[in-house]
């Protein structure tokens, strides 16, 4: 595991789980400091977070998971870290993946700079239908406008270089941004790379998700349409400037 590595936890009304999270992300990764980031919570998210061991970046008001994302990196990047894993704070997400994605770099150095994405097996994890529909839906679209298969597009589950990824500009302030970022990064010469992951779905009764089935896949559309005009734009701009 590289030693300038953090994890960064995006929270939002997540008391129920979240202290289980802190520990056994600190448990599994022991190297890498966990920043969880309060998005705004009304609940005890930020108070047990930071029993657990975190430290707690708490921002004013529910600003979206694309905006605690940047608030996480910009803090890591102040302290002078290199690298992030990005772990959910429902519990989804394994510490021990968490870990498999950070420790990738041992066999394959040449992803130092990678953004690194975990691909689930929605089936095999039992993932709700309405949750393989919507991630069938994004990576076709994301596929298609990138030209390269992307066989998941909305795990948050993920490794990122975190220089090059405040550089890239994403401003999707909720779940969009991880669709954006995938773009970007594409469009900016940053090598992507998948790698198989599991996860875990509680029983349907036990499920607890921000995530709107209807209105976020329309914001993820949205910001892909905008982003490819903007990445469209830089690039037409320094052709000229070129020229």
């Amino acid at each position: 595991m590289p030693v300038n590595a953090c994890v960064i936890i995006p929270a939002y009304q997540a008391e129920a789980t979240i202290s289980a999270v802190v520990q056994a992300c600190g448990a599994e990764m022991p190297g890498a400091p966990v920043f969880v980031i309060d998005d705004g919570s009304r609940d005890d998210t930020a108070p047990l977070a930071r029993k657990a061991g975190a430290r707690v970046v708490s921002l004013p008001h529910n600003m979206g998971k694309g905006c605690a994302l940047r608030a996480g990196f910009e803090r890591a990047y102040a302290l002078g870290f290199d690298v992030a894993v990005t772990v959910d704070a429902d519990a989804q997400h394994p510490a021990e993946q968490a870990r498999l994605l950070l420790d990738h770099l041992l066999d394959h150095p040449g992803d130092a700079g990678a953004l690194v994405l975990g691909v689930r097996d929605l089936e095999r994890d039992n993932a709700p239908k309405k949750n393989r529909i919507s991630n069938g839906i994004s990576n076709l679209f994301l596929s298609g406008f990138s030209g390269r298969r992307l066989r998941d597009t909305q795990c948050g589950l993920r490794r990122y270089p975190i220089s090059k990824a405040l550089s890239l500009g994403g401003s999707a302030p909720g779940y969009a941004f991880e669709a954006e970022i995938i773009l970007r990064a594409l469009a900016g010469g940053v090598s992507v790379v998948e790698v198989p992951v599991r996860v875990h779905y509680p029983p349907e009764h036990q499920r607890v998700t921000h995530f709107d089935s209807v209105k976020d896949p329309a914001r993820i559309v949205v910001a892909v349409v905008r982003t490819l005009v903007d990445v469209h734009l830089v690039h037409r701009k320094k052709t000229l400037h070129v020229q």
